[in-house]
């Protein structure tokens, strides 16, 4: 199983050295990119309140492009090696910034085409603004992907039943939700498991949630292939 070592937030931080050193390749996105698309390995735009971001911070990579026919309308297409160690994270993200206590709702609706080969998640990345944590759920995966952490037991939170693990990539916490059954659509209800780790678990208190991504944690997509967010949207109240 594939795992992380080394945060998307500190390879971020690196981007400027890791540039340098990566191979991304000048594949074209999409015909169906009408408003934005990138190549580019850190490549983002903002568009109806969302950041898009192709994120290709990983040790290895292939090729890759991003597209966006708005915030909540976008996808990726990948050539990643198959090879082992996450490569990219193409994603779109809210800003929140309210304590786990000061919001009423935080919820979001997803409607995804993913392949049926490669290795890769589909998740949420849930991060607090001093990025100490990091909340995860994975709503579909495929291939030789696994969560940080072990086991914690499952539990029925938000609307799904998820697997849950508990772990540190040695730069944060890291608490991973892993959909028991695959889902391309649904609703998910964040606000009840960040108060299941807070409350219940005690394993983090009253943080200010900062992002909410949502995206591809993708491992392996040997010739290419496409990631597209039908739909996408999260609210906070």
């Amino acid at each position: 199983m594939a795992s992380r070592t080394l945060s998307r937030v500190t390879k971020a931080l690196l981007a400027p050295a890791l540039a340098l050193g990566a191979t991304i390749g000048l594949a074209s996105a999409p015909a169906s990119a009408a408003v934005w698309n990138s190549c580019d390995q850190w490549g983002n735009t903002s568009l109806n309140g969302y950041t898009l971001y192709n994120n290709i911070w990983g040790g290895g990579a292939g090729s890759q492009c991003i597209w966006a026919n708005s915030g909540t309308n976008w996808g990726a297409w990948a050539d990643h090696p198959n090879t082992g160690g996450i490569k990219s994270y193409p994603n779109s993200k809210k800003v929140i910034n309210k304590s786990i206590t000061s919001l009423s709702s935080l919820t979001s609706n997803y409607n995804v085409s993913v392949p049926s080969s490669g290795a890769y998640n589909t998740s949420y990345d849930i991060w607090d603004t001093d990025y100490d944590y990091e909340i995860m759920l994975w709503v579909n995966y495929n291939g030789a992907v696994g969560p940080i952490g072990t086991s914690q037991g499952s539990v029925t939170l938000g609307g799904h039943t998820w697997n849950v693990y508990k772990g540190s990539n040695g730069s944060n916490e890291v608490f991973s939700f892993l959909r028991t059954s695959d889902s391309s659509s649904g609703s998910v209800n964040m606000l009840p498991i960040l108060k299941w780790i807070k409350d219940t678990k005690k394993w983090m208190g009253n943080e200010t949630i900062g992002d909410v991504q949502f995206g591809y944690e993708i491992t392996s997509s040997s010739g290419g292939l496409n990631f597209t967010t039908n739909n996408l949207t999260v609210s906070s109240s």
